[in-house]
Order: C-alpha cells, then structure tokens, then sequence
C-alpha cells in the first residue's frame, strides 16, 4: 500500500523554462483559481508566467488599484469558499500597502497567500535607485509577526517545497495568511536543471486535534448536570459542518446560544437563538461552553459597553464552570495582541469544535437517555427561553415601528427594506457594518448566508471582503449583498473599478451616516468628560461639505447606482431596480443616507 501511494503521488518534473513559471505551476497545481495584484515590477516575471505560460487560467489574474484591495479580495473569496486566494504585492512599497489588510486577514483567521517580489538580492545585478530602496533585509520582517509563516526561497529548486509547506500551514486550522517573497532575479533566471514541483495530495492541512475521551465524558456530564447552560460560538462556523452538530446538541440540551458573529455559527431563526437575551442569560449561566471564541473575556462581558469606561467585568457568576473549545493557542503571537484578556477556564479543550461537537452529542444522548428528570429539565429550559426570546422580538419590532418613517431613514427600516428586498432569492451575505442590525431583521436559517465581519478593523476592509465573496460565488446563482458603509469604501473605491472590470455581479447598499460615526461617539463622550462643547463633535468626522456622491462615483467606474436616497418610501422600488441589474449579472449600488447613531 506504501508503495502504492508513493508511486501515485511521486513528485512530477516541472516544465518551466524560467524561476517564475515554477511559481505559476505550482498554484495552478494546487488549484489557485485567482491572483489578485497591482502590478508591479519586481513580480513581472511572476506576472508574466501567470498570463502566457499559464494562460491566465487557474490563477486567473484580478486586477486591482491597491494592495490593501487585493489582499482584501483574497480574504473575502477565503472566507466564502473555505479555501485560498492568492494576492500578490509589489516589493516593500506593495507589502507596505498591503500591511492592514493582511493584518485582518490575520485576525480572521483566513487562509491567504501573499506573494511578493525583491531584489535582486545579488546587487551585481541591481538597476541604481529603484531595485535598491526596493529591496529589504528581510523583506519578510515587515509582516512577520502577524503571518503564520514567511520565506523567501534562496534557489529554484527551494521553490516548491515552500510554496507547499505555506499552503499546508495556511489551510491548517486555525488558517491564516503566508507571504513568499520571490528575488527578481530568481523568477527571471532560466531553469536548467531539472526541479521537482510538489504534489497538492501530499500537502493538505493537517487534521485537527481531537479531545481525549475522558475528557469529553466529563464535558457531557457537566452539560446534563447544568441548571442554566449557556453556549457561546464566534469562529466555529468557519467549518460549516460545527452549525448543524451545535443546533443539535442545544435541541437536545435546550442550551441557548450566543452568537459572536465571527462567522454564522447558529441559525438566527431558530428558537435557542439568544440575541437580545445574552445578558440575562450570562448572569445566570452555571456553565458555559464556549467554542472558538476568540476574546472569551470579552464574551462574558455586558453585550453593551459604555465609551466613558474602558475596563469592563464580566457578569457570569464566579462559580460559573467555563468550558473553552478551542484551537487558538496555535497562533498566538507575542507581537499583536489579538489573544486577547486572559480568561482562566475550568476545562480548556486544545480541538476543533467540529470534532468535539459530533463526538459530545451521543455522549449526551446516552446521558439523558438514562435520566428523565434532566430530560424534562432541557424541555422547561427551552420553553424558557423561547418566550424570552419572543419577548425581545416584540420589542423590536415595536421599535421599529415607532422609527419607520423617520428621515433620515432609521436603522430598522434600513434593514427591513433590504430584506424584503432579497428574502426569497438565494442571498448571501458578503460583507456587513453592524453585526447585529441585520440579525434582528434578517432570517440566517442555516450556514454560509454570512460570511463574517472584520475582526481586524482596519478599514477599507469592507468593499474588499464583499468583492472577494462575490468572485467566489460568481456564477453559483446566490445574491451576493454587501451593507457597505460611507467611510470604509472612501478608503477604498478602487475596488469598485475590479468589480465592473471582471463582470463580478454585487449588490452594494450604502449603510450611509455622513461620518465617522464611531468616532463622533468617541469625541462625545471625551467632551462631556471634560466639560467641553458637545456640538464640536463632528469636527474632523462628519463626511460633509461636500457629500461623497457615492452613486456618482459609482457611475463612473462602470456601476449602476441609485442615490442619495434619503426617503424611507423610495428605498424600496430603488432596491427592487438595483436587484434586476445583478440578476442579469450586472453590479449595482444603491445610497442610502441613514440616521447617525441609528442602530437596529
């Protein structure tokens, strides 16, 4: 059988004729379906291999106006198809460029290839100026300490084992982003002598660990045992197949659960579903199981915090047994401090929550199977938290009736307009600004509807993601929506140009306050603190005089655009026009001018 294998998966010789067709055989190989870039010189050879010795299919290049909207492209299409984007950036300048977007793709936890160019390292062979303030020593450094990993290969024949072990310690969970840099002068150098490409088969991600049987055991009785369990999930719906095996195990259990909004990780639809109840909830909580949660303390913490405080307390009771699910250790830096407050945990599980999930359910089963009085116990916890959970939405709803005809246009109706707008088409949600105005309105019943939003915040983030989704979703027949705010796409509306340019059908809503809002909170708070004139928040925040005329720009780079809609009564029809466009696979934006501070 070793055998077997080994001659099934032998190492095939590369046909390059130059160090950059290696490169392009090897993401072709490994199935790269896109390379988003601006170009750039020092990848010329890359590029060129990419466009004639691999025919510019499989990658297929995607071009953008900015590095931070490539690797941003790369980030979104990730998320939506669970697997890599290559995006490649020009030198130090590029990798400059490119900084925040690959430090959110980072904080995402998403599977990103950044190829970059230097050099020539062999300064023989440097033009003057340009190939030397182009060149570092590590070029690497730059991103070193939010990338799983980075290398420069020295020789042509260090060139595939790289790029492999990169892929494998990109997809392995967690995922996150690489950066190869490649020394001009190696991508432009004739191969000759023969080189071996590595074999996508023998590469894959590892498997994730899985939690000793013990321990699961105890887990089980620990859940069965609870008076009021609470679950909380962040990043676990990266893995589509944890949603399903958590609503599960909460029907059986009748644990409510908190979703994060670090991915879909539970059908807002569903009965256990704790929006607007977490609090409660947590100030009651004896146990709480918490499954790749990626700030544990903060989760534990008021949902709503003031900005005139800025050390919170978490309000589950001490006594409170805390169970973490999790794989986050793995990529803990000491640089970026992205771990978070340090959260001390009863039982901290080093496992994927996929894993843990399918083998805790009969465990619990076999529990409850053997104990009617905890069997009744889940049935009254469910009921319990059903009404609760209708008493909420009976106050949201009668708040967003009281807002509805509100001008500018309130958050509610906002929401309410869009999503009758797309609720019988085959959504998904690309990219979002709030992460819970659109769950109170809109129905996320089963995993993929919402690819996530920026745990980096860093901006531009936005219209990037959302162009990333949309291309890998391009030609599946799913809607692809973006809530786009004012002043994320100022940062970046080049993105906006790619998407006509590659036919990428979008629907982009402006989430549009004339601000940056949060801010303008912040600046508000500082004011009163101080004694000092409230009315002077806006300065240096409000997006005003002039407005940004969003459709106008959208207009000219090749979109359909409708606004500014400031008329609650006319975002519908807008809407409804915007919607044929895609259909038809066109893109189109719509800008809709919204309260400040209004939030669903």
């Amino acid at each position: 059988m070793a055998d077997q294998i080994q001659r099934r998966h032998r190492p095939q010789p590369s046909k390059a004729a130059y160090g950059s067709d290696i490169v392009a055989e090897l993401l072709k190989g490994f199935g790269i379906e896109y390379l988003a870039l601006n170009p750039g010189a020092t990848f010329r050879g890359l590029h060129d291999s990419v466009v004639n010795f691999g025919g510019n299919v499989m990658p297929e290049v995607i071009l953008c106006t900015h590095e931070e909207i490539t690797v941003g492209i790369a980030n979104g299409y990730a998320r939506a198809k669970g697997r890599p984007m290559a995006a490649a950036v020009h030198d130090i300048v590029g990798l400059q460029h490119a900084a925040t977007a690959i430090y959110n793709a980072w904080c995402d936890r998403a599977p990103v290839l950044v190829l970059g160019g230097t050099g020539p390292m062999d300064t023989s062979q440097r033009r003057p100026w340009i190939d030397w303030v182009h060149t570092a020593l590590v070029q690497g450094n730059q991103v070193r300490d939010y990338v799983k990993w980075d290398d420069q290969p020295a020789g042509l024949r260090a060139i595939p084992a790289s790029f492999a072990r990169a892929y494998r310690l990109a997809t392995t969970d967690p995922p996150g982003p690489v950066y190869l840099c490649y020394d001009a002068a190696l991508q432009e150098a004739p191969v000759t002598e023969p080189v071996l490409l590595a074999d996508l088969q023998t590469h894959l991600a590892a498997v994730p660990p899985q939690a000793p049987a013990a321990v699961l055991d105890q887990l089980a009785a620990w859940l069965v045992e609870a008076e009021h369990p609470v679950a909380i999930a962040d990043m676990m719906g990266r893995n589509p197949r944890a949603v399903p095996l958590l609503v599960r195990l909460a029907e059986l259990l009748g644990i409510p659960v908190i979703d994060r909004g670090g991915r879909l990780n539970f059908p807002n639809t569903h009965p256990l579903d704790a929006a607007g109840i977490a609090d409660d909830l947590l100030s009651r909580a004896d146990l709480v199981l918490a499954l790749d949660v990626q700030d544990l303390y903060g989760a534990l913490c008021p949902s709503r915090t003031r900005k005139d405080v800025r050390a919170v307390q978490p309000i589950v009771p001490e006594e409170a047994r805390l169970v973490h699910v999790t794989l986050e250790p793995y990529v803990v830096r000491s640089w970026a401090n992205d771990f978070n407050e340090l959260q001390p945990v009863d039982l901290p599980i080093l496992a994927s929550s996929a894993e843990v999930l399918d083998a805790l359910i009969p465990l619990v089963q076999d529990r409850l199977a053997r104990n009617a009085a905890r069997q009744a116990r889940c049935r009254e916890r469910s009921e319990a938290v059903r009404a609760a959970r209708d008493r909420v939405r009976r106050q949201w709803a009668e708040e967003a009736a009281r807002q509805a005809d509100q001008r500018p246009i309130s958050s509610w109706r906002f929401y309410r307009e869009l999503w009758e707008a797309i609720r019988h088409e085959d959504w998904v949600h690309v990219s979002g600004t709030s992460r819970w105005g659109e769950r109170r309105v809109w129905e996320y019943a089963e995993a993929g509807r919402y690819l996530g939003g920026s745990r980096g915040g860093g901006l531009g983030y936005g219209i990037s993601q959302a162009v990333g989704g949309a291309l890998a979703l391009k030609g599946s027949g799913k809607l692809c929506v973006n809530v786009q705010s004012d002043g994320d796409l100022l940062y970046a509306p080049g993105a906006l140009w790619t998407l006509t340019h590659h036919r990428i059908p979008l629907l982009i809503v402006m989430y549009n306050n004339r601000s940056y809002y949060n801010d303008e909170e912040h600046q508000e708070e500082m004011a009163k603190q101080r004694g000092r004139p409230v009315e002077n928040k806006g300065i240096g925040i409000h997006l005003r005089d002039p407005n940004p005329n969003f459709a106008g720009l959208a207009r000219d780079l090749g979109l359909w655009a409708e606004g500014p809609i400031e008329d609650p009564a006319a975002m519908g029809p807008a809407l409804q026009r915007a919607l044929r466009v895609v259909k038809d696979g066109g893109t189109a934006l719509v800008d809709v001018v919204v309260q400040a501070g209004s939030r669903a």
